[in-house]
């Protein structure tokens, strides 16, 4: 199954955090920012056709924005929208691994 141009909107980018990256050995999880209006099924479709790898289970997190301030100038980060994709078992991606 080849990527369609489509499932690279979908997957925005790897979130390669410390909390992630523990996840990725313990859990088989992995972590992407994805576009605001990705459901469930579309990033399942799209992780599975970028990587050729079967995906257990996904969950959709919508982060808030968040307020900054910049000495007197008032500001928010913008909030986004992360998947957390759970592979089968000895499945795996080379988004974050050791190098």
């Amino acid at each position: 199954m080849s990527a369609n141009i489509n499932h690279f909107n979908i997957l925005t980018q790897p979130v390669v955090t410390e909390k992630s990256y523990e996840a990725t050995g313990n859990a088989n999880q992995y972590t992407f920012r994805v576009a605001r209006t990705a459901t469930k099924t579309q990033v399942k479709a799209a992780v599975e056709a970028v990587f050729e790898v079967k995906v257990e289970r996904v969950q959709v997190i919508n982060m808030p924005s968040k307020p900054k301030r910049r000495g007197a100038t008032m500001g928010t980060r913008s909030g986004y929208r992360k998947a957390v994709v759970r592979l089968a078992e000895g499945e795996t991606l080379e988004v974050a691994e050791e190098v």
